[in-house]
């Protein structure tokens, strides 16, 4: 997904010259912590409300540029460069632009959060399994081919190295919440299964035979 998928060109701004008190009541008005500034339709930066309350209301904006968060995506970047963005500099939102540095927009983070969680396929069902691997072991292709022996497939793959240790970290989304016996496959490979999320087979089991326990009492 781009970031121009995800604009909101209607969101508010502000201009250099604009006047604090007039950048605090637009954040007032739509409850925002950060607003985007422009010069002649070029994006500027962004202030937070913080830094405009600590400074006379009659001022203007430009009296605050050296405060302010110079970020911003183009338009045909991924919306992962904008969250990774948004996360270094802590703000809540971060400025789309042309090659000409006009503003096109925004991106706000609950947006860029929803965005993430439709790239990890969180509302499709199925389990999660997180492995730890040493980095020479690490096969993407392995895994796979694994996991597929079970009849199911891998819907999304991380990876991340952990500083402490320097292994690797695997998580994997699979089709099914079935998971007990993928696991068992991981780790008949030697692979370490650090913990998992989904429904494993016995627990099925347990459930079936207390409803047929049921069943026999009300008879």
């Amino acid at each position: 997904m781009l970031a121009k998928q995800l604009i909101q060109s209607n969101f508010p701004s502000v201009h250099l010259t604009d006047k604090v008190s007039f950048a605090l009541s637009l954040m007032e008005d739509y409850d925002l912590q950060h607003i985007p500034v422009t010069n002649e339709d070029k994006f500027t930066g962004i202030v937070s409300k913080d830094d405009l309350l600590d400074i006379d209301e009659a001022a203007p904006i430009a009296s605050l540029q050296n405060l302010f968060t110079v970020i911003a995506v183009k338009t045909d970047e991924h919306f992962i460069t904008a969250l990774k963005l948004i996360a270094q500099h802590h703000v809540s939102i971060i400025a789309v632009v042309n090659e000409q540095l006009e503003m096109q927009g925004i991106i706000t983070l609950p947006e860029l959060t929803q965005a993430l969680a439709n790239y990890l396929s969180c509302n499709e069902p199925g389990g999660l399994i997180v492995l730890e691997t040493e980095k020479r072991h690490f096969s993407f292709g392995e895994i796979c081919r694994l996991v597929e022996t079970n009849d199911a497939y891998i819907t999304q793959l991380n990876t991340s190295v952990e500083a402490e240790t320097g292994l690797i970290i695997v998580t994997i989304k699979v089709n099914t919440t079935e998971i007990s016996d993928i696991i068992a496959t991981l780790q008949r490979y030697d692979y370490a299964v650090r913990y998992y999320f989904g429904e494993e087979q016995f627990a099925n089991e347990l459930k079936d035979n207390f409803n047929q326990l049921m069943f026999y009492l009300n008879m």
